[in-house]
């Protein structure tokens, strides 16, 4: 039987969802990240599948979002995007140092995931973390700093004034470059990686993550399978029951 536990990693709330009989014992783990202005339990149906097949999940609230959700409206939370994006980076390790050390995690049995938003934290990660052995990006983005700079056109083009100064937008696109898969594909070191991507996605677009793909293709030469890229010609910003089936699939080949 799947159960489902409320938890504080610090001050980081989360839902734990895992087979009682894997309660306290060590099982592989998926820390699986929301999208923006989503919650934990908006996630919990990849948590249920996931741990049928074995896995400790981790559901995570963002900053700002779910139990963390603060009286920012919509357009100061717009302009908060890469902070909490980075700062779900950060918070990663504090979850998976405490799971850790609570003896209930193989550590080398870690995988990362998480559907638009959480699939921009992931492929983050992957650029900090080795301790990650497999990711899943659901409608994420590689290219930290195109995408910014993308972003930031999209508002001037809406807003005659941003609340943000010139300087500080510099700032900004100079910090995400260390984040950004983008300029450091070697960094996957041949880790498993798969991503799920609507080709009608409008929010994260599709070609630049796709363009990505098809970049790294030489890094995996010889291991071939540790990566794959699915597609939906027919869909947007939503993930389809293939892409839910495919995450369990692909976890299940690369984390146990």
């Amino acid at each position: 039987m799947v159960i489902i536990k409320h938890r504080y990693y610090k001050d980081i709330p989360a839902l734990e969802v895992v087979q009682q009989e894997s309660l306290d014992k060590k099982a592989p783990l998926i820390i699986f990240v929301h999208g923006f202005t989503s919650a934990k339990e908006h996630n919990l149906h990849y948590a249920f599948l996931l741990a049928e097949e074995g896995f400790r999940v981790i559901l995570p609230d963002s900053i700002y979002h779910g139990e963390r959700s603060s009286d920012l409206d919509a357009n100061e939370l717009n302009y908060m995007f890469w902070d909490i994006v980075i700062n779900n980076i950060k918070e990663l390790t504090i979850i998976k140092t405490e799971i850790i050390e609570s003896g209930l995690v193989d550590s080398n049995k870690i995988g990362v995931a998480g559907t638009s938003m959480g699939g921009i934290t992931t492929l983050g990660a992957l650029t900090q973390y080795e301790w990650i052995q497999s990711g899943v990006s659901l409608m994420g983005s590689p290219h930290y700093e195109k995408f910014f700079w993308g972003q930031v056109q999209a508002l001037k083009e809406t807003n005659s004034t941003l609340p943000i100064t010139d300087e500080q937008l510099k700032a900004q696109g100079e910090l995400l470059k260390q984040y950004d898969l983008s300029l450091q594909p070697e960094k996957l070191n041949g880790r498993p990686l798969m991503f799920w991507h609507g080709e009608r996605d409008q929010v994260v677009p599709f070609h630049y993550t796709y363009e990505f793909y098809k970049q790294i293709i030489p890094l995996y030469t010889g291991m071939e399978e540790k990566l794959k890229f699915i597609s939906d010609p027919a869909l947007d910003h939503k993930v389809s029951r293939e892409g839910l089936l495919a995450t369990v699939a692909w976890f299940k080949k690369t984390l146990n």
